[in-house]
């Protein structure tokens, strides 16, 4: 196993496929916050590996490629569906960081809202 490897405390990791993966590793820095750990490009303009960090947490994402792992990952424009991912964020502020997003471009498809149980959505 790698050092790298080793420097995170995440021990589970969204995966996540973009057309575009340079520009949404920018957006997610802009828009949450995330942080680069370490980022691979495949020399053919796209990225073969990123890892970004949020807190202790991490998302792994890369281009779209059309490798084995690949057909089983495809990006949202691939899909009839409205999201191809929903991860969930755990923030002190979800207000400020809900502002954060919308400032950045995000397109809110369901408003941050508080749960009985104590967490919240959206």
């Amino acid at each position: 196993m790698s050092e790298l490897a080793k420097a995170t405390t995440a021990t589970v990791v969204p995966t996540l496929r973009y057309q575009d993966a340079h520009a949404a590793i920018d957006w997610l820095e802009r828009a949450f916050g995330f942080r680069r750990h370490f980022v691979v490009d495949d020399g053919e303009g796209g990225v073969a590996h990123a890892q970004l960090t949020f807190g202790n947490g991490m998302i792994m994402l890369s281009s779209a490629h059309d490798d084995e792992f690949g057909q089983m990952q495809r990006p949202l424009a691939s899909t009839d569906a409205p999201v191809s991912q929903s991860p969930y964020i755990i923030v002190t502020d979800v207000d400020a960081h809900h502002a954060r997003a919308l400032a950045a471009g995000a397109v809110i498809v369901m408003e941050p809202e508080d749960k009985d149980y104590g967490g919240g959505g959206g």
